[in-house]
């Protein structure tokens, strides 16, 4: 992936970038996306569970 800046632009633009470097990866790098994603989001659960027992 290149090198990630932050931007203002209206989200339709944004979300057309988003699609065209999604399509650029390879499907074992759409794979290890979402496992990231899926990871930290497990990860986020637990830290729920556990901030609001204590």
């Amino acid at each position: 992936m290149g090198k990630v800046k932050l931007n203002h632009e209206h989200p339709t633009v944004k979300e057309a970038r988003y699609v065209e470097e999604t399509r650029g990866l390879t499907y074992q790098q759409r794979f290890e996306k979402l496992m990231a994603i899926i990871e930290i989001s497990c990860l986020l659960k637990a830290v729920k569970k556990y901030s609001k027992s204590k």
